[in-house]
């Protein structure tokens, strides 16, 4: 068997047991969809209860790592990973660190800018049809006179994770989603009192146009300039 059996510690039997199974996952030496060892034959080679071994399982099922499955080809199965579940678990770290104080805002804010013009220059070199319909459908709705502040801002956010999705990587995917989606809607709660959507959509139109025809450095341009305008309202929603 790939997991580590060993010896334990003074720390609680059943953390100390989902650490060192939640560790062969990490490690790869577990993999999606094997299966674990059933609890008689875990609690034997770990030398605890039964009742151990369940809160263990329970732990790592908390963390979905792991799921249950009953009948004759059933047991305990390492999960396959999820991506929008993944992406779900990082954009709700995120808004607790910052929520929290532990992130700062203006860091956060700078690496959006950085990855996301990453991510353009991605986009541009070979564009998605699929991802710039989607930038397309949200630039029309963004464009409707009698749309609400949060309707604007949630097409706002879906249209830069366009844009992020049009790169086909699913790390940058994964790594954006907590910038995008965690911290794009807090700042545009912020700012929207400051906000011009015409100028917004001006520069979705040219970011959305530089992308199809490929020019990387003109979707940038057009990003680092909405980015500035992101800040300078921010600075004057907190100066308010």
């Amino acid at each position: 068997m790939v997991i580590d059996y060993k010896p334990l510690k003074t720390e609680t039997l059943p953390k100390q047991i989902a650490r060192q199974i939640r560790q062969a996952i990490v490690e790869g030496r577990l993999r999606a969809d094997d299966r674990l060892p059933g609890e008689d034959e875990l609690a034997e080679r770990y030398g605890v209860s039964r009742p151990t071994i369940r809160e263990a399982l329970k732990r790592l099922a908390a963390q979905n790592l792991i799921r249950s499955r009953r009948g004759p080809a059933g047991g305990t199965f390492v999960n396959r990973p999820n991506q929008e579940e993944m992406r779900d678990a990082l954009a709700t770290a995120v808004m607790l660190g910052v929520g929290l104080g532990e992130l700062d805002l203006a860091d956060v804010a700078q690496a959006r800018r950085e990855l996301e013009l990453v991510c353009c220059r991605l986009a541009a070199q070979n564009p998605d049809p699929e991802q710039l319909a989607i930038m397309a459908d949200e630039l029309a709705k963004q464009a409707q006179g009698n749309l609400s502040d949060e309707a604007f801002c949630a097409s706002d956010v879906r249209f830069h994770r366009a844009l992020v999705d049009a790169t086909n990587n699913r790390i940058l995917q994964l790594v954006m989603v907590s910038v995008i989606e965690a911290l794009q809607p807090v700042m545009n709660m912020v700012v929207f009192r400051f906000r011009e959507r015409s100028l917004v959509i001006d520069q979705h139109h040219r970011l959305l146009e530089a992308l199809k025809t490929g020019d990387a450095e003109a979707a940038c341009a057009v990003l680092e300039e909405q980015m500035d305008s992101l800040a300078e309202q921010f600075a004057a929603a907190q100066a308010t």
